[in-house]
């Protein structure tokens, strides 16, 4: 049920966009999903995140901390975070590298939910685990909204999303829509 309501939720929000996009990866793709315009409603969000808890109780996972990338997995890292009663920080890139930063930290021994808006190579969510690793924590799992890679990434922790599709998507050398002559646009929070 929540694969076909999550995809009516992005096209009633203009949210599943259509051209030649470069995703935070630096893959290109046609498609592009835009959470932020859904997350943009704290009704939305909230339910959103309480069907991700949903997946993640059902599987008995414990959460100390809820952890996310900036910018993409901040709002449903924090509504994950307040419907559990846990602390919500995030990562930040600074200089190429992903970091807790304004303060944020972790404590050994808690148990961490990754939780991302999009995954499609999983590079963002595997730069979160790795900037964790020096702080002998426990990741417990890894939550998003949409898997673009249908279940392929794996982050050696259990993972749930609401929605897991494949949408193709091309190293820059070989993509079809460059080859015809069109330009990439970079709507993602990477630069």
């Amino acid at each position: 049920m929540w694969q076909n309501e999550l995809k009516e939720l992005f096209k009633q929000n203009n949210a599943l966009l259509n051209g030649h996009f470069k995703l935070s990866s630096g893959r290109h793709s046609d498609r592009y999903f835009q959470s932020a315009l859904i997350l943009q409603h704290p009704q939305e969000a909230a339910r959103l995140a309480e069907e991700l808890i949903s997946k993640i109780k059902k599987n008995n996972i414990k959460v100390d901390v809820v952890v996310s990338p900036a910018v993409g997995g901040i709002i449903i890292g924090y509504e994950i975070g307040r419907a559990l009663n846990v602390r919500s920080i995030f990562t930040e890139r600074v200089d190429g590298n992903v970091l807790l930063r304004r303060g944020f930290s972790v404590n050994k021994g808690e148990k961490i939910l990754v939780a991302e808006d999009v995954i499609t190579t999983g590079l963002s969510t595997k730069e979160v685990i790795d900037s964790l690793k020096t702080a002998s924590v426990k990741i417990a799992g890894v939550v998003s909204l949409v898997d673009r890679s249908t279940g392929k990434v794996d982050f050696g922790v259990p993972r749930f999303s609401l929605l897991s599709l494949e949408v193709k998507s091309y190293k820059e050398a070989e993509c079809p829509m460059c080859k015809e002559g069109s330009k990439a646009v970079k709507p993602g929070s990477r630069k």
